[in-house]
């Protein structure tokens, strides 16, 4: 029965269907093509059946076939036909939704009301004044750094994009666009890179544990290449990265099929093969260390401000990193805060989904460790990581952060559509590709003026929510003004859930609410990143 109705029954209608059809090739004009069709298809059985590699195959020659092939399109069919308007994988399709119509200049108005379900666990929401006022849309810019090289940064800008990672015509897109709108864009860790520069938008050059684009063939830093690509007039801030949200503890991953010979020139390495970052620097050992390095590159730019980006992990970790900033009196001009929810084109799954501090809660932290440590009016905070409108910016912000850095967001204004296909190089868009053919699709000057557009409605969309919560500045904003739900009957500002910390109070050897900084404070120093006892 096998043969007949159940697993061997392609294999054998195949070739039943090219014999019968055979004696009929020359009467009939598509009794030739059909009976070809037949034959491959009854040879493609008869090698599921014999092979070994597949036991599916071999047990259901041609039928097996289908099921690798709905597995292929399954993203695609879920997005496009069974997804919920509003489920996260990893981005809705509300959200992606927004920020196409944003970036087109369209109205993304909803109409009927809110699909969120506001009575559900940890929704949370912005306080609204009964005063509200009018706001002035501009970028609320941030001063960062000392001296005649600080910067006044956007309060949204677009967080690392590699070149290699990304085509050259996005990543110049997304330049041209940070140009056009005045804010940042982030090298990434993929060097700074013509395309970086072909736009003319502000940069903040990111070095990575691979030091790309400025390393011996050791793999160490090269002082004189930095020093003369840090005096570029475009680069305004140098930002050493620690660890990395979606995959902290691991290094950067940019398959072979990406490196192509441009980016391994770029890059300072071989062609055609996969490109690992070390896991860890090898410039320093010790959070001493790692300030007189950023104090190096500090001064080897010429003045430029210099921070660190980082996913939380151990507490201690940061507290040594505070810790040396008082002992050696040399602070980070900034820390970008990056949650573990963030994504990027490749990692491991169980990094990605079970490894690193979710960003709300790394945002805190952090802000209350400066401001402990008499360190938060000197120290700016960026946050980044799977955020994606005006009121994630809000948020965020009121928690603790200066300013927000998004990468997929200006993605889907490049025309991104999340088909989660980044590694392969075989992106549907031409945006996460390093081949022509697929590329050659991506226009500069609309995309960037896309870019431009998102940015531009999603800042007057911040100032209109703060003016509606009464206050003029994101600064303004704090832990009071977002509430969060914890169940059907009980709600708290986020001040009243979070552990709050006075200015200095570390300094003074008071006590402090947030356990961890109580926990681990006198237990550390800059000298060693683990705890004394």
């Amino acid at each position: 029965m096998d043969w007949i109705w159940g697993r061997y029954s392609a294999l054998l209608y195949a070739w039943i269907g090219a014999l019968l059809l055979f004696p009929f090739v020359d009467e009939q004009p598509l009794s030739g093509p059909l009976s070809i069709f037949l034959l491959a298809l009854g040879l493609v059985g008869l090698m599921d059946f014999f092979q070994k590699k597949s036991a599916l195959r071999a047990n259901f020659p041609i039928l097996g076939h289908f099921r690798y092939f709905f597995e292929t399109v399954r993203p695609e069919l879920r997005q496009y036909f069974w997804e919920d308007d509003n489920d996260e994988l990893p981005f809705s399709r509300n959200q992606r939704s927004m920020v196409y119509k944003r970036a087109k200049s369209e109205m993304a108005a909803r109409p009927l009301g809110s699909i969120e379900d506001m009575y559900r666990e940890d929704f949370t929401w912005l306080n609204h004044s009964l005063r509200p006022i009018q706001v002035a849309a501009d970028d609320f810019p941030s001063l960062v750094g000392q001296g005649d090289k600080r910067y006044h940064i956007s309060l949204l800008n677009i967080s690392g994009t590699s070149f290699g990672s990304l085509s050259p015509p996005a990543i110049e897109a997304l330049n041209t666009g940070a140009f056009l709108g005045k804010f940042a864009h982030n090298t990434g860790e993929g060097s700074l890179s013509k395309y970086h520069e072909a736009g003319n938008g502000d940069l903040i050059w990111q070095i990575s544990t691979g030091y790309f684009g400025c390393r011996t063939p050791e793999g160490r830093l090269d002082r004189a290449v930095f020093a003369e690509k840090a005096s570029n007039d475009r680069v305004k801030m140098i930002e050493i990265k620690l660890s990395q949200g979606a995959k902290p503890g691991h290094g950067g991953m940019l398959l072979a099929s990406k490196v192509t010979r441009e980016i391994a020139v770029a890059r300072g390495i071989p062609e055609g093969q996969d490109c690992i970052s070390p896991a860890s620097h090898v410039e320093f050992t010790t959070p001493r260390e790692l300030l007189e390095f950023a104090e190096e590159l500090r001064q080897l730019s010429g003045g430029k401000p210099v921070g660190i980006k980082l996913c939380i992990g151990h507490p201690w970790e940061f507290i040594s990193i505070v810790k040396a900033m008082l002992e050696l009196d040399l602070v980070l001009d900034f820390i970008t805060v990056d949650g573990a929810e963030g994504g990027t084109g490749a990692a491991p799954a169980e990094f990605t989904d079970h490894l690193g501090c979710p960003l709300r809660d790394a945002l805190i932290f952090v802000d209350n460790t400066l401001i402990g440590a008499g360190l938060r009016e000197t120290v700016k905070i960026a946050a980044s990581g799977k955020l994606v409108s005006a009121y994630d910016i809000v948020k965020h912000c009121a928690l603790g952060a200066d300013w927000i850095n998004m990468a997929r967001p200006f993605m889907f204004a490049l025309g991104c559509i999340q088909a989660r296909n980044c590694a392969s190089g075989q992106c549907p868009t031409g945006i996460a590709t390093m081949d022509p053919k697929r590329y050659r699709v991506v226009d500069v000057a609309m995309k960037a003026h896309r870019v431009w557009n998102f940015h531009h409605h999603t800042i007057r969309a911040v100032a209109e929510m703060i003016g509606a919560a009464g206050v003029a500045h994101p600064k303004a904003l704090n832990r009071r003004h977002i509430v969060r739900r914890l169940s059907g009957s009980e709600i708290l500002l986020a001040d009243q859930i979070y552990p709050r910390v006075e200015p200095s109070a570390l300094l003074r050897g008071e006590i402090v609410a947030d356990q961890r900084l109580a926990v681990y404070w006198s237990k550390m120093s800059g000298a060693s990143f683990q705890p004394t006892a």
